[in-house]
């Protein structure tokens, strides 16, 4: 099977490229450099030339509080672009993975985890963009697996578990919100499942949107003190505070914790607990760092 990658070189792209090395499968990783995707006719081009049987969509626009400013191009990466593939691969009756976010739900004052079916209402042009993609994907009448997921961070790129490692090692006190509830993901976990689909046909007679993190619930407070203590950055002190103290053009969800019942049962993945995972990432960054 020819699978493309696109935005292969972020963080779930990346851990893609690792999960893949020894698969049975053809794997043609691609970024910006090599193929533009806003571009309708290069993705037709490409998908027609490489015979693409399937897409994994590891590209968008992800900064969220600057597309409140550049909301052209958040929408040009977020939607736009996912619409060209997926019209690429409804033309040739392929596969369409299309990585989407818990952000679509920023608006819902929720108290238990987000299903699938639930109403989704985002608050910022990050989340509406994204929401448009999943539309778009939808719209397109492609066979399609939308996979929602949260708080990605890996060894690779800018993320907020390498940014609190740097932090709580310097820093003597820091203030994290409390106040804003979710899940942690480990971008290998997910690439790993993703993998697992591809490789073992999963998503033969499938088709839908689906959520996917690492099990368990904390805030991002719960989070960076995780991450600290697992670093044995101790002389840190890490004080919760509110979301207020730290003014925003977008308001994040204070409840996106995503139900993965759904995605466990249709295709028997078994997701590991978020702090099991975050020791593992900490772990490689700090083989890599020494």
């Amino acid at each position: 099977m020819n699978i493309l990658v696109t935005g292969a070189n972020g963080q779930l792209g990346s851990e893609l490229r690792l999960v893949a090395q020894h698969s049975k499968d053809r794997y043609l990783f691609t970024d910006v450099a090599e193929l533009d995707i806003t571009d309708a006719d290069a993705v037709l081009q490409t998908v027609q030339n490489e015979h693409i049987e399937a897409i994994i969509n590891c590209a968008a626009y992800t900064n969220v509080d600057k597309a409140e400013d550049d909301a052209a191009l958040a929408e040009l990466l977020n939607a736009s672009a996912v619409r060209n593939l997926a019209v690429a691969m409804n033309k040739v009756g392929g596969l369409l993975v299309h990585i989407s976010t818990d952000y679509v739900f920023g608006g819902n004052l929720n108290n238990t985890p987000c299903t699938e079916q639930q109403p989704t209402n985002p608050t910022g042009v990050y989340g509406r963009t994204k929401l448009l993609g999943e539309q778009a994907v939808i719209e397109s009448g492609c066979w399609h697996l939308i996979i929602r997921t949260a708080w990605l961070y890996s060894e690779f790129g800018k993320n907020f578990v390498k940014t609190m490692l740097a932090l709580t090692a310097d820093k003597p006190e820091l203030k994290v919100v409390f106040d804003q509830t979710g899940t942690p993901t480990y971008a290998y976990d997910l690439a790993a499942a993703i993998f697992d689909i591809m490789e073992n046909r999963k998503f033969e007679g499938r088709t839908g949107v689906y959520h996917y993190s690492n099990e368990g619930v904390c805030s991002w407070y719960d989070f960076t003190r995780m991450i600290a203590e697992i670093a044995g950055h101790t002389a840190c002190d890490i004080q919760p505070c509110h979301s207020s103290e730290f003014p925003s053009k977008v308001v994040r969800p204070s409840y996106s914790v995503l139900d993965k019942t759904l995605f466990k049962q249709t295709f028997g993945v078994r997701i590991p607990y978020w702090t099991d995972s975050l020791r593992v990432c900490i772990s490689n960054l700090t083989e890599q760092n020494s």
